[in-house]
């Protein structure tokens, strides 16, 4: 679905279980950015109702996550930790800056793709965990995470396709799923989401 170039080498599951402290804060923290970045498409994009309706859900959303992962938290009887910088997205960042333009639609779509991508990533992730960490609830609470994170990816794209007027998205698209790549093999080994 996402066509993510490589794929999260399944020991990261092994690191963020026997760090799940960890792994959980960052998801909370995560999920904030997210809701973040939804209202900041919202601010920048006022003239556009049907997005900003989209990001206005996806941004309750994600705040609905974060007080998720943070009750996950507190019923474990972890310290929720200080939020750390998460330089995967960094990198995307920079990417999404040198590829923006400056013109209006491009740093739309750079923008959007920026959130798909991070989705993308994020939801590859929650499935890995879904997957092979022992912890039944937590691997079903992160298997119900990655259903909604696909559906925010599919939101993402299909809105940089509806508002791409002289952008080939499917180009764009191809061009971060190749800079996703290259960012990626310096991550994998951290106990965080994008770590």
């Amino acid at each position: 679905m996402f066509r993510l170039k490589l794929p999260t080498d399944p020991r990261w599951a092994n690191i963020a279980e026997n760090n799940l402290q960890e792994i959980l804060s960052d998801h909370a923290w995560c999920e904030q950015k997210a809701a973040t970045n939804a209202i900041h498409l919202i601010i920048q994009n006022s003239e556009k109702p049907e997005l900003v309706t989209e990001m206005l859900k996806i941004s309750i959303e994600e705040m609905e996550h974060f007080k998720m992962v943070h009750d996950i938290i507190l019923e474990r009887g972890y310290e929720f930790l200080r939020e750390r910088k998460d330089d995967y997205v960094g990198e995307l960042a920079k990417y999404m800056k040198k590829s923006s333009t400056g013109e209006r639609e491009s740093g739309l779509i750079e923008r959007l793709l920026f959130a798909a991508m991070i989705e993308a990533r994020s939801c590859e992730r929650f499935k890995v965990l879904a997957e092979t960490i022992k912890d039944e609830k937590l691997a079903k609470f992160y298997w119900e995470l990655m259903e909604s994170e696909a559906g925010h990816y599919a939101t993402f794209i299909n809105f940089a396709r509806k508002y791409a007027e002289t952008i080939d998205v499917e180009s764009r698209w191809n061009a971060w799923l190749e800079e996703e790549a290259r960012i990626i093999k310096s991550f994998g080994t951290g106990e965080t989401i994008h770590g």
